[in-house]
């Protein structure tokens, strides 16, 4: 079973950039597809963006495209998920997941063991 903890949330102004990380432990992080998840109050859990094993594969939600960068460092046991161009609609709890399977998947379910989250604040 691996363990997995979120870092690099904060308070920041709209335009500004974070970087996020997500350190496992208990298993090789090379071992699970990784993905990033959000979660704004009031609002159901929200696919962010999704990186495969190797890092070689990427998939992001449509509205993260282009402004939110997956990535991996497996020899780190780390996955980030570095934000630019952030926008109050963008805050929310931020959280990475670990999926077992072999397909890269969108869907919340699919993943198997999830960080604590961090908090993700952007004011206008």
């Amino acid at each position: 079973q691996v363990q997995l903890v979120e870092s690099g949330g904060g308070l920041v102004q709209a335009g500004a950039s974070l970087r996020l990380s997500c350190a496992a432990s208990g298993r090789p992080l090379s071992s699970y597809i990784m993905g990033w998840f959000r979660q704004a109050p009031g609002k159901e859990r929200e696919f962010v963006a999704a990186i495969g094993r190797s890092g070689s594969l990427t998939t992001y939600a449509d509205s993260m495209k282009g402004r939110f960068t997956i990535s991996r460092d497996n020899a780190k046991n780390t996955v980030y998920l570095q934000m630019n161009s952030l926008k109050p609609e963008d805050t929310a709890v931020y959280s990475c997941a670990a999926e077992r399977g072999a397909v890269l998947t969108t869907t919340a379910r699919s993943y198997d063991y999830w960080g604590q989250g961090t908090q993700v604040t952007v004011s206008s």
